[in-house]
């Protein structure tokens, strides 16, 4: 268990995080909105508040100054600040050291290559999934949120050149990689470790709490899983950057066949859901675990380490 690096309670720790975070949003909102003024005019945001497929190019680049902003702002700089102003231990607490077998960086990627249909597998049962008759009025509110959020995701994704995909890949693939695991397995997988007295406790809450933050609801457990596997991943190795990597590769993945399929080099279209043979969701689940045993196995000199530290 590694120490408390300062005697704030858990429970503070984690308030003060959150608003650490609120408050970057909305500075980065402020900052993020001058530029879009700066660049567009200040009609850029009435323009914003009517998402559609043929908007203007303008609106669609200020929709992701504003996206690429928020990562920044209500993530990476919230958690770097925390760690270094009021932890003052940066490094250690956001685990941002290379200090780690190189070999876990090529079982990140088989692991996220081969768990794919047992997340295709968590993504179909998790939109299946239906509210009792009491609860319609909430499942209608939730589909509702997925449906913009979808909408808003496939006009984002919208790219006719190099140049788009290169910013695409910049806001949907590297910023989030980056600043949403300095604030999820670098600070909340800290605090609730600590607070529970448990790192196990403490990888499922932050991977929870990192899907739910997302307000996709019929997303959430694929979503956590994937919290899940890159919060082991922080955990054994004492490095955030095998989570990052993961991260990257799950998004980056998702972008690249999207880019491909818009310039008709690839026939797989990826808003389908391409459903496998239950022996192939079998066959994910198992050497997905025999990969896992294996980069915990290589971490184990580390996590040694870190808990004789």
């Amino acid at each position: 268990m590694e120490k408390p690096y300062y005697q704030m309670s858990y429970a503070l720790q984690f308030l003060l995080l959150i608003l650490l975070a609120v408050a970057g949003l909305v500075l980065g909102g402020l900052i993020c909105g001058v530029i879009v003024v700066i660049l567009y005019g200040p009609s850029a945001f009435s323009a914003m508040l009517n998402i559609s497929a043929n908007m203007p190019e303008s609106t669609l680049n200020s929709l992701k100054i504003m996206q690429m902003g928020s990562s920044v702002f209500g993530f990476l700089i919230p958690a770097i600040f925390f760690a270094k102003v009021i932890v003052r231990q940066p490094v250690p607490y956001l685990k941002a050291n290379w200090r780690f077998p190189l070999i876990l960086l090529l079982l990140v990627f088989f692991i996220m290559l081969v768990s794919s249909p047992m997340m295709e597998m968590l993504i179909n049962f998790n939109q299946k999934m239906v509210f009792p008759q009491f609860l319609k009025g909430l499942e209608r509110w939730m589909r509702n949120l997925e449906d913009n959020a979808g909408q808003q995701t496939e006009i984002l994704l919208q790219m006719k050149s190099s140049a788009s995909f290169i910013v695409n890949l910049l806001m949907i693939a590297i910023l989030p990689a980056v600043s949403e695991e300095f604030m999820f397995r670098g600070c909340f997988q800290q605090i609730f470790t600590g607070w529970t007295k448990s790192m196990h406790w403490g990888v499922w809450l932050s991977a929870a709490l990192f899907s739910a933050i997302h307000f996709q609801f019929f997303g959430f457990l694929p979503r956590m899983m994937l919290g899940v596997f890159f919060g082991y991943f922080a955990a054994w190795s004492g490095s955030i950057w095998p989570g990052v990597l993961g991260h990257f590769l799950n998004n980056g993945t998702a972008l690249v066949v999207s880019y491909l399929y818009q310039l008709k080099m690839i026939k797989t279209n990826p808003d389908e859901q391409h459903l496998f043979e239950w022996k192939s969701y079998v066959f994910s689940l198992l050497i997905t675990l025999v990969l896992f045993l294996a980069y915990q196995k290589l971490a184990e000199p580390k996590r040694k380490d870190l808990q004789e530290a």
